[in-house]
């Protein structure tokens, strides 16, 4: 495993700005002991709570608090970790990171931490990017995946894989000194269906891995029709409080509105939109411009349609200009005023939703339809979080898998898709990862984790 180019020794305060009733400071290096007398005025029983005075170079009391001392290799970066606990204002918590660097360490970089457990194999990569998502979890569904993935759920399932493929090649590749018995001996090994196997594994993995993207990234929808059709109090139903303004001048909304609503856990990030028409004023303009580009950014689009008057040529200009990948829904409004049931219908291969926004009708219909559409499986059991990046490694695997399985009378190619599949999976644990990744992954923590 790579090793710190500098094994200096970092310090950060590693609770949250602000005033609270404790804060910590977290120190990991080399050989802290003599730096942990200093701190603590006595010698530290390793891994035990000791209640000590905290002072500066000249002996003037900062605070009273604990102490922990944490000898390598058994703590959370593998070296050497010293925690102070003391009172969690914001200018003790200074004082005592300033008598730390005093002694000799340094303010840690924003990761740094959780970067050194890394490199010292105490969490893989996926573990480590956990960290982060457990800290920044938006619900509770999300804040589970996420511990089960520093659990190390998710990268049981990637070593398996990488495991199966490993043994897969060493199969193949022990071929190729005997080519003219290549694909005899692949047949009889059942060397396809192998693979076959791998490939099935890994479209659970990928199908688990979504739905873990989904508690974390979310999904964005954005609110898009003709002026005064409903956009802004549908916003405001969904949102379950006035964050839209809503009155019956059209092109009362000029700017994008976003809120972000919990929808079973999963995270919506609703987009109000201007009414979209041909119009004269510069500032409402500005504002269906940005209503496109938001079009163009979005993962679902409500359409949404006044009820009383039906989809009006307009609503089709609208609809030709949406991007054809872009999942939609037609939402018929203010059925209050029509006497039209609410319900949900597919209509020309699209989704139909009748409802009233104003009168609070049809909205948990259009809820189930929402998850259903970004395909929220219903239950956070058993889902590890994931990012793009581990989505994009399990996708490029499948790609070679599935050229594998095309070329593999060809050893040579069959054994070079395999490595590569390999590669691939083995980048989201960090098993076969690039500094460079390494440095954007890790910049994203906070400083102290």
């Amino acid at each position: 495993m790579t090793q710190l180019p500098n094994r200096d020794t970092i310090a950060a305060i590693a609770t949250a700005p602000g005033r609270g009733g404790v804060g910590v400071v977290r120190i990991s290096g080399s050989n802290l002991t003599e730096l942990a007398v200093i701190l603590a005025g006595k010698p530290l029983k390793p891994r035990y709570v000791h209640y000590v005075d905290f002072r500066a170079g000249d002996g003037e009391l900062i605070d009273q608090g604990l102490a922990i001392f944490f000898p390598g290799p058994h703590s959370f970066t593998g070296e050497d970790v010293l925690e102070l606990q003391g009172h969690g204002g914001p200018v003790v918590m200074q004082m005592l990171l300033r008598r730390c660097l005093e002694l000799g360490t340094r303010l840690a970089e924003p990761g740094e931490f959780t970067r050194r457990a890394f490199l010292n194999d105490k969490l893989d990569l996926a573990q480590a990017e956990s960290v982060a998502d457990l800290i920044d979890a938006g619900s509770e569904s999300a804040a589970r995946s996420a511990l089960r993935s520093l659990a190390g759920a998710f990268s049981t399932e990637i070593h398996t894989l990488v495991e199966q493929l490993i043994n897969l090649r060493m199969l193949v590749e022990a071929t190729l000194d005997f080519p003219e018995e290549d694909i005899d001996f692949l047949e009889a090994a059942d060397a396809r269906g192998k693979l076959a196997g791998i490939h099935a594994q890994l479209d659970r993995v990928a199908r688990t891995a979504k739905q873990g993207s989904l508690l974390r990234e979310g999904m964005h929808v954005v609110l898009i029709g003709q002026p005064n059709v409903g956009k802004s109090s549908l916003m405001n139903a969904l949102a379950g409080e006035e964050v839209a303004i809503v009155t019956d001048i059209a092109g009362t909304t000029r700017d994008t509105v976003r809120e972000l609503i919990q929808l079973d856990g999963v995270p919506m990030h609703i987009i109000d939109t201007a009414g979209l028409r041909e119009t004269n004023d510069t500032v409402e303009k500005i504002g269906i411009e940005r209503t496109w580009g938001a079009v163009q950014k979005a993962d679902l689009a409500l359409l949404l349609i006044d009820s009383r008057e039906g989809i009006t040529e307009h609503d089709r200009i609208i609809l030709a200009r949406l991007p054809d990948t872009l999942p939609r829904v037609h939402v018929f409004n203010k059925v209050d005023l029509t006497g039209e049931s609410v319900g949900h219908a597919e209509e020309d291969g699209h989704a139909v939703l009748r409802l009233s926004a104003k009168a609070g009708l049809g909205l948990d219909e259009l809820k189930h339809t929402l998850l259903k559409m970004v395909g929220w499986g219903g239950s956070d059991a058993g889902i590890f979080l994931a990012r793009e990046r581990h989505l994009d490694a399990i996708r490029r695997a499948g790609q070679h898998l599935n050229t594998a399985a095309l070329v593999w009378q060809q050893v040579e190619l069959f054994a070079e898709e395999l490595r590569i599949a390999q590669n691939d999976l083995a980048s989201i644990t960090g098993e076969f990862s690039a500094d460079d990744l390494l440095g954007e992954i890790f910049s994203r923590f906070c400083i102290g984790k």
